[in-house]
């Protein structure tokens, strides 16, 4: 099976390619390293069953890589950060509009199934709590993260009229914060934050009280729904969140990656951002029925992880040498 991963250098994308190779299928990512990293796939070297094409998918798609027949699409390309999309808003917006046509025009050429990776954030702050593939969202759309927000909910409504007027087979996963190793530690967001700071003893730094919650899937659980979603018979059309929904303050998360760090840094508070939700946590039963899906990494298993590949790939003065115990 050849399939196309777009963004397939970033953070779950390169999880998602490590996946399939491992499954024998031949992959080709497309990605311009906005902010995608090369070391993501370093570990992969000359694979025989790789290609990676750099190109920025908002361009024409040209070239002897688009001439070459797909049996799967995966579009996860998309700044994802807010330190990303708010240094590249408009690369952002043209990736989730005319880089998603690009992409759904390549499925639909070759009869590709076609999986989008959408996001958590079309619901915005959300006024019904868990959140469930129904809810419509309270989003802003011109405040300062409108750029990745109505431009994810842009691309949902074009997949969709691809899917109603073409008749292409996409799924669409709502996908809600996840960590793991390979995350950029300069990314804003708050696991890496949180664990780079534990790591070096510094203040670990709140926005807001604390008390907002958030729900933290780990990504190897992550990809093993997007694969359940692209796998799965008679879901065409079909919205479904991915996300772990075991949901808990950012404060008694910072505690934790505190105590798992064994570090000796203190918590500081700074004023939350605008548009910034307050409660975060998937209702995942449809992705319960309809795939056989859930994760099953606890948020220590996956903190111990991804505080050992931080502690590897970015070394710092740490009180604790091994976290995988």
């Amino acid at each position: 099976m050849h399939v196309l991963v777009t963004g397939g250098s970033g953070f779950i994308g390169s999880h998602l390619v490590d996946q399939l190779l491992a499954r024998g299928d031949r992959v080709t990512v497309v990605d311009n390293y906005l902010t995608g990293r090369r070391v993501n796939l370093a570990h992969l070297g000359a694979d025989a069953l790789l290609a990676v094409i750099e190109h920025d998918v908002a361009s024409i798609w040209v070239g002897e890589w688009t001439e070459r027949p797909v049996d799967q699409v995966f579009h996860l390309a998309s700044p994802a950060s807010p330190v990303g999309y708010a240094r590249y808003p408009i690369e952002t917006q043209l990736t989730n509009s005319i880089g998603t046509k690009n992409a759904l025009d390549h499925a639909r050429r070759y009869g590709a199934p076609f999986v989008y990776s959408s996001t958590s954030e079309i619901y915005g702050d959300p006024l019904v709590h868990p959140q469930t593939e129904s809810y419509w969202g309270n989003v802003n759309p011109i405040g300062p993260r409108a750029c990745y927000d109505e431009s994810k909910r842009f691309g949902e409504s074009l997949i969709m009229e691809y899917h109603r007027q073409y008749g292409l087979d996409i799924r669409i996963a709502r996908i809600f914060n996840t960590f793991g190793p390979r995350s950029d530690p300069q990314d804003g967001r708050v696991v890496p934050n949180f664990c780079m700071q534990a790591l070096r003893n510094e203040p670990i730094t709140i926005y807001g009280s604390g008390e907002q919650t958030r729900s933290f899937c780990y990504v190897d659980d992550l990809v093993q729904g997007l694969l359940a979603l692209m796998g799965t018979p008679d879901i065409a059309g079909q919205v479904i969140n991915l996300g772990n929904p075991a949901e808990t303050t950012v404060s008694e998360f910072a505690e934790r990656v505190i105590e798992l760090a064994g570090s000796r840094s203190e918590i500081h508070h700074q004023p939350l951002p605008i548009d910034d939700p307050t409660r975060r946590k998937p209702d995942i039963s449809k992705a319960q029925r309809l795939l056989g899906w859930k994760p099953v990494v606890t948020l220590e298993e996956g903190l111990r992880m991804t505080l050992a590949y931080f502690s590897v790939s970015n070394p710092v003065q740490t009180s604790q040498s091994d976290f995988s115990h």
